[in-house]
């Protein structure tokens, strides 16, 4: 596929996934689109161990959900595919993806924004990052993850008081609530981000599937967590990747993992 809205490049064993929508790279319907695409390639390609999610070198992250499309959608509440429906699917699956996604947070990551950030896996942000999620300014809600994500990472407290004020919040103040876990340069952001992606794709693909499965569906389902562990466990000890990563522990070399 041919993308308009973002850029795909595929590294040794990762992929970056660059939004490339100016300004603001903001959350259109075509942009949600080409998303989907773009994670239906990298979820099938078994040389892509590990995705970096970014808005590029501008101001923007992803500056939210395109305005004129929600009012639009708002206007016909109950239309089939509109981008209040399909945003909240785009996060949902990003959430859910195999692989981990890794969000390299360069700019302004509002409403929408934030909350892609927030459905992916691992987030760290530029010391010129900004976090926010101003919907209450516009007499709405954030609809695609935002009520129930941002107090799962950082608490009901200070996620009512973002919720609540719209306010934006910087880097600091999101790695000190726990939105990221790694701020760094505008300059080193790209390679931080690399570093990441190129650890994780030594990692066995069965056990970083199993492990993003437990944490998202314990998150969904609190009371069934101790039985998802179990089954992690359970469909790890059974694969090729753990013999080997033992065996490579107990003979003192790096563990060549196929995903099997």
């Amino acid at each position: 596929m041919t993308f308009t809205h973002l850029r795909l490049e595929r590294m040794d064993r990762h992929c970056i996934i660059t939004l490339n929508r100016p300004k603001a790279n903001a959350l259109s319907p075509d942009l949600i689109q080409e998303l989907n695409a773009a994670f239906d390639s990298v979820e099938g390609d078994e040389g892509i161990r590990s995705i970096i999610l970014t808005g590029g070198s501008g101001k923007f992250f992803c500056g939210g959900a395109d305005i004129p499309s929600i009012r639009e959608a708002l206007e016909a509440r109950y239309a089939e595919n509109s981008p209040l429906e399909t945003g909240a699917s785009l996060m949902d699956r990003i959430e859910r993806c195999p692989k981990p996604v890794i969000a390299a947070v360069n700019g302004f990551a509002l409403g929408g924004g934030c909350e892609l950030a927030m459905a992916c896996h691992i987030r760290i942000a530029s010391d010129e990052a900004m976090f926010g999620q101003p919907e209450i300014n516009l007499g709405i809600v954030p609809g695609w993850g935002g009520c129930h994500r941002l107090p799962r990472l950082i608490g009901e407290s200070r996620a009512l008081d973002w919720l609540l004020t719209g306010r934006m919040v910087g880097a600091k103040e999101a790695l000190e609530a726990g939105l990221v876990s790694k701020v760094v340069t505008a300059e080193e952001l790209m390679t931080t981000a690399a570093e990441i992606a190129a650890l994780l794709s030594e990692k066995a693909p069965i056990a970083l599937r199993s492990i993003i499965r437990a944490v998202h569906d314990r998150a969904v389902r609190p009371e069934t967590g101790k039985s998802l562990e179990a089954e992690a466990v359970a469909e790890t000890t059974a694969s090729l990747d753990a013999r080997e990563g033992m065996t490579a522990f107990l003979e003192k070399r790096p563990a060549h993992f196929l995903g099997k």
